[in-house]
């Protein structure tokens, strides 16, 4: 008698210390991001000569397998989402205390490390660019012909203008939207509150995606005197999401859970089937808007990343290179939290003095210069 009570001691602590890993698996396509140039070998990880050089689909959970599987080409441009968001990630947040640093995916965690385990702004930041990066780059390889089962989109043709008319070939934003929901939006499990916030973040992403869409021309006449041109929808350059997506960071909303049901997010995922009942996700501030389908939203104040935390997964700023003439994020007061920096001087030789020879070359000389370098203590 005593043997059953103990076989579900050991099956509740196994579910309480893999709990969090199975709720991160559908995440773990993030690591792709750590890809080389891509191949057209899936499943490369049986050659190790080729594990670091191609995607796989080892990081893929059986469903993201199966959708990847029946769109040939998606895999690549997934991968090449994933390194767009994390560059994009990067460069957003490169003179703030929290950096969105990236580590090893030795243990099947994200790449992100454990703030994705917090539901405050940069967890939502990261759900958004990484949803907006894979419809992005996936409507893009379906204009470039890289995915055979979507091509162009010719549905996107609005009256002509004067000197103008529709033509060539526009990124497919609706394809690379609807993909980038059925892909990210499986890898999400359970009816929680995080999960509800989740699927949230990541619709507000690629909304931002098709919304920026830009009517892009080619000039035809005779000695390029432009007579006419031929236009067609272009997605923006990834930057310009970023950017978008940062300042509905800045502005991200706390919130709380409103009546039960499901989001838009969640009824889009099933079919577009929506429930009777829709949840609403409600300011934590009653006297703040609620939130729409664009902004993103948290529900737990982020850490102040001042000091490495693993529980928390900051890495602190001890060792941060900061401005010291600034006086916002990046300057050396607010970056080191007070704790004081460090200035050293170091030498560097570039080129200067560069001049144009024709015909064709650039000629420079090599300069040595003294610079100094702010740390944080």
């Amino acid at each position: 008698m005593k043997f059953v009570p103990w076989c579900l001691l050991v099956l509740l602590l196994f579910q309480i210390t893999t709990g969090k890993k199975r709720r991160h698996k559908g995440t773990q396509w993030w690591s792709l991001a750590k890809t080389g140039e891509p191949s057209n070998d899936l499943y490369s990880p049986t050659a190790q000569a080729h594990i670091f050089s191609s995607p796989t689909l080892l990081p893929l959970t059986k469903k993201q397998r199966r959708l990847v599987t029946k769109n040939p080409g998606t895999i690549l441009a997934i991968a090449k989402g994933a390194r767009m968001a994390v560059d994009e990630c990067q460069n957003q947040f490169e003179d703030r205390r929290w950096n969105c640093s990236i580590q090893e995916n030795g243990h099947g965690g994200s790449i992100f490390g454990k703030i994705i385990e917090r539901g405050c702004r940069e967890t939502a930041f990261i759900y958004a660019i990484t949803s907006a990066a894979v419809a992005h780059s996936v409507a893009r390889a379906c204009a470039d012909g890289s995915i055979y089962t979507c091509t162009c989109n010719y549905n996107l043709r609005q009256p002509h203008g004067v000197d103008w008319e529709w033509g060539g070939c526009s990124d497919n934003a609706n394809f690379g939207k609807k993909f980038s929901r059925k892909f990210v939006d499986v890898a999400e499990k359970g009816r929680d509150f995080r999960y509800m916030m989740n699927l949230h973040n990541n619709e507000a992403g690629r909304r931002h995606i098709k919304r920026e869409m830009e009517r892009d021309c080619k000039c035809h006449g005779m000695s390029g005197s432009c007579t006419i041109k031929t236009c067609w929808m272009r997605l923006p350059v990834f930057r310009k999401v970023g950017d978008i997506l940062k300042d509905r960071f800045d502005g991200a909303s706390r919130v709380l859970p409103g009546n039960e049901g499901r989001n838009d997010a969640e009824a889009n995922n099933n079919g577009g089937r929506r429930s009777k009942k829709k949840l609403k996700l409600e300011p934590a501030d009653p006297n703040h808007k609620r939130p729409d389908k664009r902004d993103l939203v948290y529900f737990e104040e982020s850490p102040d990343f001042c000091e490495a935390d693993d529980s928390a997964g900051t890495l602190g700023t001890v060792g941060r290179e900061c401005n010291a003439t600034s006086i916002g994020i990046d300057g050396c007061d607010l970056m080191c939290c007070g704790r004081g920096y460090k200035s050293e001087t170091y030498t560097v030789r570039e080129r200067c003095s560069c001049t144009f020879h024709w015909c064709c070359e650039v000629k420079c000389k090599i300069c040595t210069r003294t610079k100094i370098r702010h740390t944080c203590l």
